[in-house]
């Protein structure tokens, strides 16, 4: 016979975050900026030279990452069934 306070009660919820730390824009905006910066400086300081396939890649990977975000997003706004929840 079970008792009925053998159920525990649930875990306690974690706070919501602050709007403004839900906000991807701003992260992208400044790593990307970074590494526009890393690359002009690769290539006009001339003991920097050997970054440039480098910073070349982490602009591309960037570009490849936002167009993934932005699918995805898309995606969530048109209501596709596949897509990732929680983007805004």
């Amino acid at each position: 016979m079970a008792d009925q306070h053998d159920s525990e009660p649930d875990p306690p919820q974690p706070p919501a975050l602050p709007a403004g730390l839900l906000e991807p824009w701003p992260v992208i905006l400044v790593i990307a900026a970074a590494w526009l910066v890393a690359t002009v400086l690769a290539f006009t300081v001339a003991g920097l030279h050997e970054w440039r396939p480098y910073t070349i890649a982490g602009l591309g990977i960037g570009v490849l990452g936002t167009s993934i975000f932005l699918w995805q997003r898309q995606a969530v706004r048109r209501g596709a069934r596949g897509a990732q929840s929680g983007l805004r």
